[in-house]
């Protein structure tokens, strides 16, 4: 199925509009970053973390009050999909299970008409949160690493480099991205864990993909248009690929957007940031990884003497 036939959009012309749109997004998204942070999960922070279900409704409010009466104040309550699932979060720590203890005593006094079950405890010391922190900084960027090695073989070496710029930038947009949605819509409940870094190389090997389709259709037009234009043979290039990469790309998101709606509150992370992962991996497979082939292959155009074709497209 195809749903765009014989399109000749100048995809490429404006790349400099889009290079200034990415850089202002990204700007405005670390310096929410900066001022706002991103929540971070028990996993990469530290802490004690205790999954109640329990027989009948609760309300928040009234967990908070008994949470502040037993010393745990501002202490992380939120509902996992209903009233009666909750999540209670704390960064104190101590041996064993005392301080998941101490929460459940308190809830056993306040609420003794309404049983409840511990569907899960997890408990992380700060030592092995930073660690965490650590190995998953350098999972990214071997991943990364990674991919410039193995696209190098495959592709000249400024596709590669190309490919993993468009890399960066598509991990710096999710990530601006959601510094300012966490800033401006908190109940989102969005926060840094395993469930969002998994979620980050998984939108890696998804983009790269894209662009590696895009760039597999390059190789074969600059054999069949040898003197056209890098710039004229991206753009048909781009044009040829571009109802499989509606459909796939298109496909991804509706399925990650309904995971969002209704996975509930443990894999909201990894949808929202998948999900804006997806749409700018597409964005950059075009607008980033290509424009930089094209613009480097013009430099050193220009710096043998040869001319600059400009591409005609029809309005």
């Amino acid at each position: 199925m195809r749903l765009f036939e014989n399109t000749n959009i100048n995809f490429l012309g404006k790349r400099k509009i889009f290079y200034i749109v990415s850089l202002v997004f990204i700007i405005c998204g670390f310096v929410t970053l900066f001022l706002f942070g991103i929540p971070v999960g028990i996993d990469f922070q530290g802490g004690t973390e205790v999954q109640l279900k329990f027989e009948n409704s609760v309300e928040i409010g009234n967990i908070r009050s008994i949470m502040d009466n037993a010393g745990f104040s501002g202490m992380e309550i939120k509902t996992m999909g209903t009233d009666k699932e909750i999540l209670l979060r704390t960064p104190l720590q101590a041996e064993g299970q005392i301080i998941a203890d101490r929460i459940r005593e308190a809830i056993d006094k306040a609420l003794p008409d309404n049983k409840y079950e511990v569907l899960r405890i997890d408990k992380v010391g700060p030592k092995i949160g930073a660690e965490l922190r650590t190995n998953a900084f350098f999972a990214v960027i071997f991943s990364l690493i990674g991919i410039l090695v193995y696209l190098s073989f495959r592709f000249q070496l400024i596709y590669a480099v190309s490919a993993v710029i468009g890399l960066f930038h598509d991990v710096f947009i999710t990530i601006a991205a959601i510094a300012i949605s966490s800033a401006l819509f908190p109940s989102l409940g969005l926060e840094f864990g395993q469930t969002m870094l998994a979620a980050f190389l998984t939108l890696i090997g998804f983009s790269v993909n894209d662009t590696v389709v895009v760039f597999d259709r390059i190789r074969e037009n600059i054999k069949l248009y040898k003197n056209e234009d890098i710039e004229i043979v991206m753009n048909r290039s781009i044009n040829a690929t571009l109802s499989r990469t509606v459909i796939t790309s298109g496909l991804v998101f509706l399925t990650v957007f309904v995971l969002f709606l209704f996975g509930g509150e443990v894999l909201r992370s990894f949808s929202f940031t998948f999900g804006v992962g997806v749409i700018i991996g597409t964005y950059s497979s075009v607008f980033v990884s290509g424009a930089i082939v094209v613009d480097w292959k013009h430099k050193l155009m220009k710096k043998s003497g040869e001319k600059v074709l400009k591409p005609a497209f029809k309005k």
